[in-house]
């Protein structure tokens, strides 16, 4: 290891600023320097040219912020050619090579001239003889490098200077540096990209020459050439495998982790981090394996998950068996207590002395935080934060023989210098030889296998669970261009957020047999939560772990050829990520209610939760863990649930841009269990009363009172009640274990709306587990959940400094706002079901195996009286029915008075009613003919002419009535047929839900025959591969024959065929599977013979049912735009038993394109989507459901996404300044009284900002009032809506861009903290105009200050005092507030800067 340890200490940097870092457009580039003489270097009388030597010194500098970085490099020693007295030439010829990827103006590089004399020891003297700065960079988009020769000029003196202060501004450089007279050097600067394929091997900011030797790059003398980096070649790698990889920790790991863990919990109580009662603990256990050639790493270190072995289980004496091989036993081989890693690692390496395998041991803890000594009723939030514990390093060729089989390192601590750079743990006792932490594996190594990847591969040899992978962050994600078959990908790393990240909770299938069949905690322990910027620190639950992306273009990675002449594909990558985080935390909202408020709250009068012996409910604290025992909930004799939800009141927060009193009104959306969606009725914030003191407080809560449709108030208890029964009648047979289940691993997303704009406010997520009764009569738990929304603001010096550059990204800054605190009561009410509920659930699915009836039954004979016919199978018996009333189009022509008897049939005429009125017509004929005169001769002829005709008419009629006999005759009889051959089946599905059955099939022939199956419908399908069959069968625990090669698929058509011997039955699997709501009709499957006539039918009946939705996302987007987003999923999501699960996806809307892609295990999963977009205000709704099974058998989470369109206008503007836009209003078809609503009343103004009449098919506009506080970019919203039908007529999206003014003047004032007064100051104002003016006074801190007067009028030239009120803060810290001076019509004048300094 000597020679990997000499390089890395001697290769040690010093690393960038932060900020420089994050300002990088992060593309590295390649430069090439030549430095090739300096002219006009004075050389003294006193100097001999021949004992003088020179050397450049070239330093990275980062001269915004003051700051060197990486590491000098220093060229040979030179003589410079001239006589005393003159002007000398040195010549250097030097090449430097180096990559960045901070391609910044601000990053030069310093070239110092040093002049090297020898002393009388024989030691070298370096003298700084100037020093110039060096362009690399032109910070502009075209052209990023300052490529082409030039002449730099020296200054005197040291670099050192350009660290004092005065020197900050380069405008002052050449006022206070002297430059040296005459003195140029000769320089060059080029891209390199030949220096791109070893870049994995040198890390960047790192100047180097081509004679110095790099490990992994063929040196000089092995090229033959005098610049091995002008072409540079890689040596070749190899591939090595650790396997049975084991850490052994002394004396033993329980001991290890107790010793350690008193020493944090120790630190904790002493620096007031933990919570009293709670304290730290292990929650994972990792080792990260990367290889590193003393320079840097080859690729980003792997996170491997290590397990802990059992003391005595069968595995670990196994593995001990198999790993310690020829290892000599010590103190620390006893293998029954470690921790192990299961499968094998398998990694590529170069053959150079230099190149090292280093492992780091790290342990990640969860803390609990502590607020500010009270506690919310929600879940303590935990941070979790890792520590290196041990590590080592081990090259392959320490030993002259080659590296072992069995190797045995031994684990170091301390604070040593290592890769990561981090503080090592040290036990506090010392360690003797045969006491130290070892790790131990198995060595192979094979030359022919190697590849371009080196990639760490896990081979699961075994059938146990394997390794997790967790992947990198976002930031550690952007990859980097690769132009060699030899650029590594980098591999997982470290993402703290994903902790905690779990399997999902499987949603309800009625294809598993039983919901307990999963592995459910005992423990529900509360979810910590987190809020969006503190995803790198603290937990974050399994609920609000779900991200959505916004989407660019960036580079994959991979591996490429520059011979490849083919475009490769490009991905989306995330820019940034809003979260979507339900119930969380924002940045120290450590919020809760005072005792004095809840007081007041509870004694509003809300109704109580009582069980059926009117005994109020037990209360539980949601902060505690809940005891869940399955069994027990299936032995409660109370079979029956009510849930309560009561919404009790709500506490505002106070916002930017809107009054202290918003929302005014709300109403809730949600969606519990496969209950259907509810839209609240709207509620009323009521304030407390006058006399209360709670009025002076901001955060108090407003109680919830029902508004009716009148707009009057509820006269009943405040607050919103709901009740939702769940008992047998409601569940299907089987669904009980599934509720359960829900209740105990789901949330509850609940939407806040505002009623009057019909904007939403935020969303709330509260936890169902607390109710569970767990044998109890009833529950209830009361709820302080912060509503949250997610927010978009783009820096404005970022944009400011990227007006011009088309290239750059905007850099839009995503967080979360809370917006409130809303007060929920969960109850659980338990009662006794009903025999006569029990009778009216649905049916049992007694088995999935359909079994075709034999003695299908039938009409057996007699008379047909109607209640006979209604008791008979109605495919079997049929009432006799007059053709006419059949057949339409035989009725049409028939040309005789059968036609009107028809006619009556069709209108539904009883018979009796038609018999007795053709009596009555009959008798009324014969006392007319009985009345009537002699029929004169000509009047008979008539008579018989006319009845001729109709006897014409009818014998035409009774062939039409015959030749359509014949021909229904064959259809009719083969309908009778098919009805007997056909066996009827019905299926509850579920959206995504595969609801799985096998049919029966008997060849009835006594020759063998090959069936073909025929679907009419693609969502039910025939199951042929028996993977898939397997699959479902151990799913749903069908105990029936499975054959291989079952099917033969048609080549033109891929219709399965299955082959039948004489009297045969065989099980046919089928698969039903609908991604469309609502979906549901008849589906025929047809057994046809090889004469294509049917040997059997199958009929299908579907009956939908609705679907739990796991998790609901709300997009708002231009309309008439495509909207692509992209959801994150954790890494540990969809981790399986066998480590293979791949995410399948799929959309209820087939105009959505839904996909994801297959990563690497371990790696977050993206969901892309791409909508289509709509016309506004339409909003477009659709389900995604998500697959982690390969056979898409029953959804891990169904997600409801809407997309609200809206319209989109651009605006800009100055901070502070007021200015007018208009909008165009379209009217409807009608006439309506409209409204508008800004999301920022403060900001943004409406004129009419009453109500006022539409007129319908009419056009008005609308003016906006512009004056924005704060500068960048942010999104406003603006909505129209109907007054009296809360409908939404039109709606904006509001794109701002807010400038920064100019600043005139700024003031620094201090004020001091907890005094409860505040501070008064003064400022002075001059008219700068000759005649009298009114002016205007803005802040865009209105609550930190305020004006003795907001309007004022002076004369001109005249100086006028502006009073300033401060408003007191609780917290030390620093404000910028800006005060705007504007004229009469809000345009502004002056801008002033005061920088407030609470002490």
């Amino acid at each position: 290891m000597s020679d990997w340890k000499d390089a890395f200490l001697r290769t040690r940097v010093i690393p960038p600023h932060s900020q420089t870092a994050r300002q990088a457009p992060g593309s590295p580039q390649a430069l090439q320097l030549v430095f090739r003489q300096i002219d006009g270097l004075h050389v003294k009388q006193s100097e001999s040219p021949a004992s003088l030597q020179y050397q450049l010194r070239v330093t990275l500098f980062d001269s915004g912020h003051q700051h060197f970085f990486g590491r000098t490099w220093k060229s040979g020693s030179h003589s410079v050619s001239g006589m005393q007295g003159q002007s000398g030439r040195v010549f250097f010829n030097e090449v430097v090579y180096f990559h960045t990827s901070l391609c910044l103006s601000s990053v030069v590089a310093v070239v110092e001239l040093v002049s090297l004399s020898t002393r009388a020891d024989g030691s070298q003297d370096a003298v700084g003889s100037g020093f110039g700065l060096l362009q690399l960079f032109t910070g502009r988009a075209d052209t990023i490098i300052s490529q082409g020769e030039g002449r730099l000029s020296l200054f005197n003196g040291t670099p050192r200077a350009l660290l004092h202060p005065t020197l900050k501004d380069p405008l002052r450089m050449n006022a206070a540096l002297s430059v040296m007279e005459g003195t140029q050097l000769l320089y060059s600067i080029q891209p390199h990209p030949a220096l791109t394929p070893i870049m994995h091997l040198l890390p960047p900011n790192i100047l180097v020459s081509g004679h110095d030797s790099i490990p992994g790059v063929m040196s000089s003398t092995d090229t033959g050439t005098a610049d091995a980096l002008r072409k540079p070649r890689l040596l070749k790698s190899f591939l090595c495998v650790l396997d049975g990889l084991r850490v052994a920790l002394f004396p033993s790991v329980e001991v290890f982790e107790s010793n350690l863990l008193q020493l944090l919990n120790r630190d904790c109580q002493n620096t007031n981090r933990g919570v009293e009662g709670r304290s730290v603990v292990v929650q994972e256990r990792r080792l990260q394996v990367g290889v590193h050639n003393g320079w840097g790493w080859v690729e980003k270190p792997h996170v491997l998950v290590l397990e802990r072995e059992a003391e005595g289980s069968g595995a670990a004496r196994a593995r001990g068996a198999s790993a310690s091989g020829s290892f000599r036993q010590t103190s620390t081989d006893k293998l029954s207590d470690g921790l192990s890693l299961r499968g094998s690692v398998e990694l590529k390496m170069m053959r150079d002395v230099a190149f090292s395998i280093v492992f780091q041991l790290q342990y990640v803890f969860s803390c609990p935080l502590a607020g500010d000594g009270q506690m919310t009723s929600t879940a303590v939030p935990r941070a979790a934060f890792m520590q290196c514990v041990r590590w080592c390093a081990w090259s392959l060729f320490s030993d002259p023989e080659g590296p072992g089989e069995n190797v045995s390192l031994h684990l170091q601590g301390g604070a040593l210098p290592n890769p990561w750079g981090a503080m090592v743990y040290s036990a506090s006792t010392q360690q003797t030889d045969s006491g130290k932490c070892v790790i131990k594996f198995k060595f192979s190594s094979s030359v022919e296998g190697a590849s371009c990847s080196t990639a760490l591969n896990v081979s699961h040899r075994e059938t146990s669970a394997p390794k997790k992978l967790l992947s990198a962050s976002q930031e550690e994600r952007i990859l980097e261009p690769t132009a060699s078959t030899l650029q590594s990908p980098r591999g997982p790393a470290l993402f703290l957020s994903q902790l905690v990240a779990t399997s999902r909770y499987p949603t309800m299938s009625h294809t598993v047999g039983s919901p307990w069949q999963q592995q459910l905690p005992s423990l529900l322990s509360p979810s910590p939560m987190a809020s969006a910027h503190q995803l790198s620190h603290v937990e974050r639950p399994v609920a609000g772990s779900i991200v959505h992306l916004e989407l660019s273009v960036q580079e994959r990675e991979g591996n490429r050829s520059e011979e490849e002449d083919e475009l490769q594909e490009l991905t989306f990558t995330p820019v940034h990520a809003p979260v979507i985080t339900l119930g969380t935390h924002a940045s120290g909202s450590s919020r809760s209610t005072s005792r004095r408020s809840l007081a007041q709250l509870f004694s509003s009068g809300f109704p109580q939760i009582l069980d059926n012996q009117n005994q109020v409910a037990e209360v539980l604290d949601p902060s505690e863990p809940v005891n869940f025992n399955p069994q027990r909930e299936e032995a409660d004799p109370l079979q029956a649930n009510t849930l309560i939800l009561q919404f009790l009141a709500f506490t505002r927060v106070p916002q930017a841009g809107v009054n202290s009193d918003w929302p005014s009104t709300v109403h809730f959306t949600f969606q519990l269990y496969r209950f259907p969606p509810v839209t609240t009725e709207r509620l009323k914030l009521l304030d407390p009363e006058r006399n209360s003191k709670l009025k002076s407080s901001s955060d108090y809560p407003c109680v919830l009172s029902v508004i009716n449709k009148d707009g009057t108030f509820s006269s009943g208890c405040p607050g919103l009640q709901l009740h939702y029964r769940v008992d047998p009648q409601f569940l299907k047979p089987g669904e009980r274990g599934w509720f359960l289940r829900y209740l105990a691993l789901h949330s509850l997303q609940i939407d806040v709306w505002d009623s009057e704009s019909l904007m939403l406010i935020g969303s709330a997520a509260v936890e169902l587990k607390h109710m569970l009764r767990q044998g109890r009569a009833a529950v209830q738990v009361n709820h302080e959940l912060e509503v949250i929304t997610t927010e978009y603001l783009q820096d404005a010096n970022f944009a400011s400094r990227h007006d011009n550059k088309h290239s750059a990204t905007p850099a839009i800054n995503v967080y979360t706002t809370v917006k409130g605190i809303l007060h929920l009561r969960l109850g659980n009410v338990g009662a006794s079901a009903t025999n006569s509920q029990s009778s009216l659930a649905l049916p049992p699915l007694l088995s999935h195996v359909v079994q075709p009836s034999d003695a299908p039954q039938g009409f057996a004979g007699g008379g047909v009286p109607a209640l006979t016919v209604l008791q008979l199978n109605a495919s079997n018996a049929r009432r006799a029915r007059r053709l006419p009333e059949i057949d339409s189009e035989l009725a049409r022509l028939l040309q005789s008075t059968m036609r009107e008897v028809g006619g009556a049939a069709l209108h539904q005429q009883a018979e009796a009613k038609e018999v007795r009125q053709r009596k009555i017509d009959r008798m009324a004929a014969v006392r007319q003919h009985e009345e009537q005169k002699a029929t004169p001769p000509f009047q008979d002829s008539s008579n018989v002419t006319r009845h001729r005709a109709e006897r014409v008419q009818h014998s035409r009629d009774l062939r039409v009535i015959e030749a359509y006999r014949e021909r229904c005759k064959a259809q009719e009889i083969t309908n009778m047929l098919s009805q007997a051959i056909t066996t009827k089946h019905t299926l509850y599905a579920t959206l995504g839900t595969a609801e799985f059955f096998e049919f029966v099939l008997k060849n009835p022939f006594n020759v063998p025959q090959t069936v073909t199956i025929e679907c009419d419908d693609p969502e039910l399908s025939v199951i042929v591969k028996t993977e898939e069959w397997r699959y479902f069968k151990e799913l749903t625990k069908t105990l029936t024959p499975l054959e291989e090669e079952m099917f033969h698929l048609k080549e033109s058509t891929l219709t399965p065929q299955v082959y039948l011997r004489p009297k045969e039955s065989v099980h046919v699997p089928f698969k039903y599977q609908t991604f469309i709501c609502g979906h549901t009709f008849p589906l025929q499957v047809l057994f046809r013979g090889e004469d294509k006539k049917p040997l059997a039918i199958c009929q299908v009946d579907v009956e939908p049912t609705p679907h739990v939705v796991d998790q609901t996302f709300r997009f708002y987007q231009p309309e008439l735009t495509f909207l692509k987003k992209a959801i994150r999923l954790p890494a540990a999501w969809d981790d399986t038993a066998d480590g293979s699960a791949t995410l399948h996806v799929r959309c209820s809307d087939p105009n959505v394109i839904c996909h994801t892609t297959n990563l690497t295990p371990g790696e977050p999963q993206d969901v892309y989507l791409k909508v289509p977009g709509s016309p506004s205000p339409q909003i477009r709704k659709f389900f995604i459901t998500i697959f982690t099974d390969p056979w898409l058998a029953s959804p891990a989470q169904i997600w409801q996404v809407y997309v609200h369109y809206l319209q989109r206008m651009d605006l800009s503007c100055v901070c502070g300044t007021l200015s007018w836009h208009s909008l165009v209003l379209h009217g409807t078809q009608a006439i309506r009284r409209v409204k508008c609503y800004t999301s920022h009343p403060l900001e943004l103004q409406v004129d009419p900002g009453e109500v006022f009449a539409l007129p319908a098919q009419g056009v008005q506009d609308v003016c906006v009032g512009l004056r924005a506080l704060r500068p960048g970019s942010r999104f406003f919203y603006l909505n129209v809506v109907d007054v009296d039908t809360r409908q939404l007529i039109a709606s904006w999206l509001l794109c701002i861009t807010c400038r920064q003014p100019v600043i005139s003047k700024a003031f620094e004032i201090s004020v001091p903290v907890d005094g409860g007064k505040g501070s008064n100051k003064k400022i002075s104002f001059t008219n700068p105009y000759s005649s009298s003016r009114a002016f205007n006074l803005r802040t865009d801190r209105p609550d930190l200050l305020q004006f003795k007067e907001e309007q004022f009028q002076i004369g001109g030239g005249e100086l006028y005092t502006i009073g300033l009120r401060f408003a007191p803060s609780q917290n030390p810290g620093m404000e910028e507030i800006l005060i705007f001076i504007n004229d009469k019509q809000d345009k502004n004048e002056d801008t002033y800067c005061v920088r407030v300094q609470y002490r």
